[in-house]
Formats: C-alpha cells, structure tokens, sequence
C-alpha cells in the first residue's frame, strides 16, 4: 500500500522544501512580482500580486498529492527563496519546474532544490524519468537541469507564457533515474 503524503517535507544540506502556507504569501508575491523571474515560467503572470500568491497557496493546498506537488524553498537563514513543483502533464512522465527569487540566483539553490525534489519523487512516487524544460533564452535554467542530471532530449517546442503574453519555445530536457 502506498502512502500519499499531503504535506511533505524535504531536507537538503541548506535547504528544506515544504508545503507553502499563509504565511509565505507575501513573500512569494515579493519575489514573484519581478518580470525576469516571471518571465522564465509558463504559469506566472506579471504583475504577481498577493492575491495570486494567496490563489496559489489555495491551490497547492487542493491538488491530488498523487499528481501533483509544489513546495516553498525555503534557506535555513534566508527563509523562503523560491519555489519547486512536480506535476502531471500530457507527456508520459511528470514535469519538474521551479523559479528562485533574483536575489538568491547564482547561489545554486535551484540545482540543489531540484536535487532533493527528485530524490523525494523516486521514493514517494516511485517515478525512475521526470521531465523539465527552459525557455531558449533562458540558458541559466538549462545549467541547473543539467547539473541535476537532465538530459536534452533535442526535441524545442513552443509554450504560451503568462507573464510574455506570447509563446516562447522550450527546449525540453528528461531526467532517468
């Protein structure tokens, strides 16, 4: 029998990723309300204002825990720094993405947090390939997947961006265990 954890807890060297709260919601409309941050995602409109990071944290807080997962990245002496989250998509394996806040980009807090959230993904889920992918003009993304083990696998499509108001392609990478 498998265990669903609804709220699950993940601990990295620096790092512990976690279920966001009421609490966070300020501080994710901080640094999601930045338009380079913003408009590295797929999902994120810009401007990001409390009310959709409140409308996020409803959301992460109703999802099926067997489809889908995010957590609030959280440094042990920053505090929250970005966000991860792990979701089922239309390809046949499920998606990783995640956005770090501009003042904490270059500390490698994405790779490491991407790390630990697929190392929770073959335990919990049992998943052995995930999924991930970066806009072309966003090599600093491809870096991170890279040094968490993702391969490209030479396939660019196009994806609607919220916060570009236009599509923008993506070159998708697959991670396997």
């Amino acid at each position: 029998m498998c265990v669903i954890e609804t709220s699950p807890v993940v601990e990295t060297r620096r790092l512990t990723l976690r279920a966001p709260g009421a609490q966070d919601a300020s501080r994710i409309a901080a640094m999601a309300n930045d338009a380079d941050v913003a408009r590295m995602t797929l999902r994120m409109p810009h401007p990001y204002r409390i009310d959709d990071a409140e409308a996020f944290v409803l959301q992460v807080a109703s999802q099926d825990p067997r489809k889908a997962v995010a957590f609030v990245i959280e440094h042990e002496d920053l505090g929250p720094v970005g966000v991860i989250g792990l979701f089922e998509t239309e390809d046949m394996a499920p998606e990783a993405g995640y956005w770090i806040g501009r003042q904490f980009w270059g500390r490698g807090f994405a790779t490491e947090a991407l790390q630990g959230a697929l190392v929770w993904a073959g335990k919990r889920w049992k998943r052995r390939a995930m999924m991930a992918g970066h806009f072309i003009d966003n090599p600093a993304s491809g870096r991170v997947l890279e040094k968490a083990g993702f391969l490209y696998t030479g396939e660019t499509r196009p994806a609607f961006s919220l916060a570009r108001g236009e599509q923008a392609e993506v070159r998708r990478m697959v991670w396997l265990a």
